[in-house]
């Protein structure tokens, strides 16, 4: 069923278009990706399909009785009311029972049976509209986005900016949407609430269109890319990573189509200006007129070309010293609360180390204690090294003057350089004619983060100090920015929520959770991987626990354990991951899938109902691995399907690229039409082989579980 429908839109400020002839639609539970740089018009597309800029020309359709969502990146939220009236927003008859049952419960005290009736009606009628439900689930979503329930009677005007992002969010989900709009959803989330929003997205029954510049979380949620330019829309059935490369090939066929039809166009005018008036006459007309007939190929639009001229070079410094900072004790609090305490870490020169965990965990406030610009209440000693040149980037920009212009910006750091080579200098930070000029107050996100890295560049540096450096940078700002600092010959200590980013760059991780630092050898997926290890080894640890409890006729390991074997204990503050929470389970029904399941004489019905019970279940049993058999059946036939269709559509593939190979003897209209026919059909290979690789892992892990539990 299509939700949306997007046909011929246009839209721009005057005479210039930001973008135009955009077509596409979204079926329901399609999620897509909307990618392209800063200053592209994504935001303002979203904005059009919200209905809240009419386009220039073309229509935006969204179909009768569509429930619609909307996550702003400015975080409109209105400042009336409590967290919990914010989340319930959505639902407005509940919210008014809620406020008129709040009311009654009030009234109520005076004992009065009039007071204690409407107390009575309108419990069931907000049991009746499902209040209850409702306010459990937005619990559920509250937990997940940092809101505690003491939280949830906090006067929204007392939120900071990031909570009023989180908060925006959670509105945005709780609705449950049939269409929903996202745009930047993790800017200020930590890692663990991006991991749970993108296995929540996952599950959404409804259309999903996506802003972001998180790479790692447009590959787990959408499926689908969608790339927006300026006189091009281009669509793939591939996520993010996969789309880059698919793009890649399609620009370069495209690009050659372009040159070759070029030189043909050239040798049939070279042709006609030496033969018009000469014995070939008649040829060079008809040639001519060829050439007025035919459909010009134009070179492909390349959307990301401008954005990767950003240059992030650092100027020489001189070498520091092999220790660079040696922190011991470090201890820090705020608002009467400890975040950490008896912090020792060891920086030699060349490490890239990256501070994680959740926020409000004192991220920020280690690396400026590191720094040296911690509170003088902080403890600890830091010892520096020799000859260090230090750079400091504050995810709130606050090294920036908004009254100033970007060049002004540049020559309070570096007074020496005119406006001519100032404005030469910003040109490597995609500040072009006029843009070195404006204001920062009127600048982006990604503009004032652009600025305050080239200030930051603008002195040599050998110990860099970066707090969420990514935010706001597009992509491929933040992949120039992970090559500069993998190639910086200093050392860098970094805070990030950018978990590609991450892995690009560090070689330590320094983990902050629930007061305890802990430090890992390794870069960022090591930790991860670490993490995960714990997880399964945590989860298999409380499946072994419970076989335990249940006794030796538990079966399994639950046996041994009963048997005298030693219980081990679950790691501290490690999660279980879904998967091991699932074998745990199976581990706690004590057999495998299909298997009668032996059960203690304590726990044997009477034997009047034993055999009944016995037959339902063998019953129940027998219906569930006939069921199962059936769909693992139907999966090994599409396989087999999608395998003949692959090899088919790869054999024709290659058939028409050497077609296109082929001189077109004047016919560029047909050969442009077999190129798009190319393009279509190697799309359709590759979602084929996006499904045989999802239904291939599929079928190994069914035997897996199968045949090892």
């Amino acid at each position: 069923m299509t939700v949306l429908q997007v046909a011929d839109l246009s839209f721009g400020y005057g005479a210039d278009k930001l973008f135009q002839g955009i077509t596409f639609s979204l079926e329901q539970g399609q999620r897509a990706a909307l990618v392209a740089p800063n200053g592209a018009g994504k935001s303002t597309l979203l904005r059009l399909v919200a209905r809240e800029l009419t386009p220039d020309t073309g229509s935006v359709v969204i179909r009768k009785g569509i429930r619609v969502a909307y996550f702003r990146q400015s975080h409109e939220l209105h400042a009336e009311g409590t967290v919990l009236d914010a989340f319930l927003s959505g639902f407005s008859e509940v919210l008014e029972l809620r406020h008129a049952l709040t009311a009654a419960q009030h009234a109520a005290a005076s004992g009065s049976e009039a007071d204690l009736a409407r107390l009575s009606d309108l419990t069931d009628r907000y049991h009746i509209a499902g209040g209850d439900d409702l306010e459990r689930r937005v619990e559920i979503i509250a937990a997940h986005l940092g809101f505690t329930p003491a939280d949830m009677d906090r006067p929204v005007a007392s939120l900071s900016g990031g909570e009023r992002g989180r908060l925006q969010l959670g509105v945005v989900l709780a609705i449950e949407p049939d269409l929903l709009l996202l745009d930047e959803p993790t800017n200020h989330l930590d890692i663990e609430t991006i991991t749970w929003l993108e296995k929540h997205l996952a599950g959404l029954a409804g259309a999903l269109l996506c802003v972001s510049h998180d790479r790692a979380f447009l590959d787990a949620v959408c499926p689908n890319t969608m790339e927006l330019g300026h006189r091009s829309f281009r669509a793939y059935p591939l996520k993010y990573s996969d789309y880059a490369v698919a793009r890649e090939e399609d620009l370069a066929r495209e690009r050659e189509l372009a040159e070759r039809q070029e030189a043909f166009v050239a040798k049939t005018e070279d042709f006609i200006r030496r033969n018009i008036a000469g014995q070939k006459t008649k040829q060079a007309q008809s040639r001519r007129k060829m050439l007025e007939k035919l459909e010009t190929i134009d070179r492909p639009e390349d959307i990301w070309a401008v954005a990767e001229k950003v240059r992030f070079r650092f100027a020489p410094a001189p070498r520091s010293g092999d220790i660079v900072l040696d922190a011991r004790g470090l201890g820090a609090g705020r608002g009467g609360r400890t975040l950490f305490s008896g912090v020792d870490l060891l920086l030699r020169r060349g490490d890239r180390v990256g501070i994680v965990g959740p926020n409000g965990t004192g991220k920020s406030t280690l690396l400026k204690l590191l720094a040296g610009a911690g509170a003088p209440e902080d403890a600890g000693e830091v010892r520096r090294g020799t000859n260090l040149c230090q750079g400091y980037f504050d995810q709130h920009l606050g090294s920036l003057d908004p009254s100033k212009t970007a060049v002004e910006e540049i020559r309070s750091v570096r007074a020496d350089m005119n406006v001519d080579a100032t404005r030469q200098y910003l040109s490597r930070f995609r500040f072009y004619g006029d843009d070195a000029l404006r204001k920062v107050q009127g600048f982006s996100g990604g503009e004032r983060s652009r600025l305050a890295l080239a200030k930051l560049l603008l002195e040599p540096r050998n110990l860099l100090f970066l707090d969420e450096p990514t935010n706001h940078l597009d992509i491929p700002a933040a992949e120039i920015l992970e090559e500069a600092l993998t190639g910086f010959e200093g050392t860098v200590v970094l805070v990030s929520h950018d978990r590609r980013f991450l892995e690009q760059v560090t070689t330590r991780i320094v983990a902050v959770r629930e007061g305890h630092v802990d430090i890992y050898p390794g870069g960022f997926r090591d930790y991860r991987d670490n993490l995960e290890k714990l997880a399964a080894e945590a989860a298999a640890r409380e499946a072994d626990e419970r076989d335990a409890r249940r006794g030796p006729a538990g079966g399994g390991r639950g046996a041994q354990k009963a048997a005298g074997a030693p219980a081990p204990q679950r790691a501290a503050g490690a999660p279980a991951p879904r998967d091991e929470a699932a074998r745990g389970a199976a581990a706690d029904r004590g057999a495998k899938p299909g298997r009668a399941v032996r059960r203690s004489g304590a726990t044997m019905p009477p034997p009047d109902e034993a055999g009944a019970g016995d037959a339902a279940a063998r019953k129940r049993a027998f219906e569930t691995d006939k069921a199962a058999a059936r769909a693992v059946e139907r999966k090994r036939k599409r396989v087999k399907e999608l395998e003949a269709e692959i090899a088919a559509g790869e054999a024709k593939l290659a058939e028409m690229r050497e077609e296109l190979k082929k001189d077109p003897g004047g016919d560029w209209a047909k050969l442009a039409e077999k190129a798009r026919e190319e393009q279509a059909l190697a799309k359709r290979v590759d979602a084929a082989m996006t499904e045989w690789m999802a239904l291939s892992e599929e079928l190994g892990a069914s035997a897996t579980a199968g045949g090892g539990a």
